[in-house]
């Protein structure tokens, strides 16, 4: 088994650093979003802003600050069973409740008029446009487990720390892709129809499984760490992540609904008006 990330012990106050700069990095995302929702209520108390998303934001904050804190960071450098229950943590569940918080659609409400056009145009533009692209999203966030898996890369991250974090950021940013592709709220340049997003989780779930189980019997794995440790950090992976994508589809379907809704008073008054003497 190689080596794993050095630590760091020295920090301001004596804390280490692989327990400060994470723990300061969710404080401020996680103030940094109440202080704008509580903005956006007060200049517009009629339109006010979701308290609902303000929790789901939150939750996403506590099950990141989860997967990056002890007692799971220490467990995670030493034992492959931790590091995919980080995986899962940063990678899947964290992002799906920092996407159904809408933050991008928060901002664009705090921002100046001239400030939101810029913002909105960027959400719209060709690289965003090819970023937010569905099998994009896919190759970043389960494509690169296979990178991850079956190459030397999961012992080099293991080895260097500024791989080690640099794996965590990517986790974190393509997940977040990933839930915004398929089921997030905030205004996208052109998202999927939902069959087709459907069918995208669907792949989605069927790589998972696939590279669960053959990380379980190590079938083209490399993997520099006990047995016992790569089984049970592939049931982690395949159990957990099949709970992750069942509720990423119950997102997409919650968001789905109110769509319809809307299609349907939409197309209401356009229904030709009644002849004279036809009820």
């Amino acid at each position: 088994m190689t080596g794993h990330p050095a630590h760091h012990h020295q920090a301001t106050g004596g804390l280490p650093l692989e327990i400060l700069l994470p723990a300061v990095f969710v404080v401020l995302l996680a103030g940094g979003y109440v202080l704008l929702a509580g903005r956006a209520r007060r200049r517009n108390a009629r339109a006010g802003w979701s308290r609902w998303r303000t929790v789901w934001f939150l939750v996403g904050c506590t099950l990141l600050a989860a997967g990056l804190l002890p007692p799971i960071a220490p467990w995670a450098h030493g034992d492959f069973r931790g590091h995919m229950l980080q995986h899962l943590l940063t990678g899947m569940y964290a992002p799906l409740g920092l996407v159904l918080a809408a933050p991008v659609t928060l901002l664009l409400r705090n921002l100046p008029a001239e400030q939101g056009r810029r913002l909105t145009g960027l959400v719209r533009s060709r690289p965003v446009h090819a970023l937010a692209n569905p099998v994009t999203s896919l190759l970043l966030s389960v494509g690169t487990l296979g990178l991850l898996y079956f190459t030397p890369l999961y012992n080099a991250t293991s080895a260097t720390t500024g791989l080690h974090w640099l794996l965590h950021v990517h986790f974190l940013l393509a997940g977040c892709l990933f839930a915004y592709v398929i089921a997030g709220p905030d205004p996208a340049p052109a998202r999927p129809s939902v069959p087709v997003r459907l069918v995208v989780l669907g792949v989605a779930i069927a790589a998972h499984a696939v590279i669960s189980q053959l990380v379980y019997g190590g079938f083209g794995t490399n993997i520099h760490a006990p047995i016992d440790q790569v089984q049970g950090g592939a049931q982690i992976m395949y159990y957990g992540g099949d709970i992750a994508e069942l509720l990423l589809a119950v997102a997409l379907v919650a968001t789905w609904r109110p769509q319809l809704a809307s299609r349907r008073a939409l197309r209401t008054p356009r229904r030709p008006e009644a002849r004279p003497g036809v009820p």
